[in-house]
């Protein structure tokens, strides 16, 4: 794996980090063949500079990455509109994850999936993505002001 974009050690770093880490949805949008944007809230896995994803395999959004791989994904706003993370990144079909990518994604979502078992919610979601960030830009008011980050890969 390429290195981290976010340095936990550098202002506003680790906020976006943890955001990242506990949201439970993000927005991706994909592009199809006609230009226009589409974007879905999905369950994902932050693990930087990787977002990983799964996605039942007959989605349109599965479709248009396998000729347009790239991506933006969004939280949403939180603190009233004042604290938004943004990223871009090229999203691609991945081999199965880890165990442990396994056993953390299912601990993230374990209250979601109430009395569903994750290996039934993946019969339905069987498609791994993974999407290599290339970027992210975040901001949110704090004590100080305007505290923004950006980041981009090598």
């Amino acid at each position: 794996m390429t290195a981290a974009l976010l340095d936990r050690g550098a202002p506003g770093h680790a906020h976006v980090a943890a955001r990242l880490a506990a949201e439970p949805v993000i927005w991706l949008t994909t592009v199809g063949d006609d230009a226009r944007p589409h974007s879905v809230p999905v369950w994902f896995l932050f693990a930087d500079p990787e977002i990983l994803i799964f996605s039942r395999p007959d989605t349109a959004k599965v479709a248009r990455l396998r000729d347009r791989p790239g991506v933006c994904l969004s939280l949403d706003t939180a603190a009233s509109g004042t604290d938004v993370v943004l990223a871009e990144g090229d999203a691609a079909p991945a081999v199965e994850p880890s165990e442990p990518e396994l056993r953390e994604f299912g601990e993230k979502y374990r209250e979601m999936l109430g009395d569903q078992e994750l290996d039934g919610w993946r019969q339905v979601f069987a498609r791994p993505l993974r999407v290599r960030l290339r970027r992210i830009v975040a901001w949110r008011v704090g004590p100080g002001g305007l505290e923004r980050v950006a980041v981009r890969a090598g």
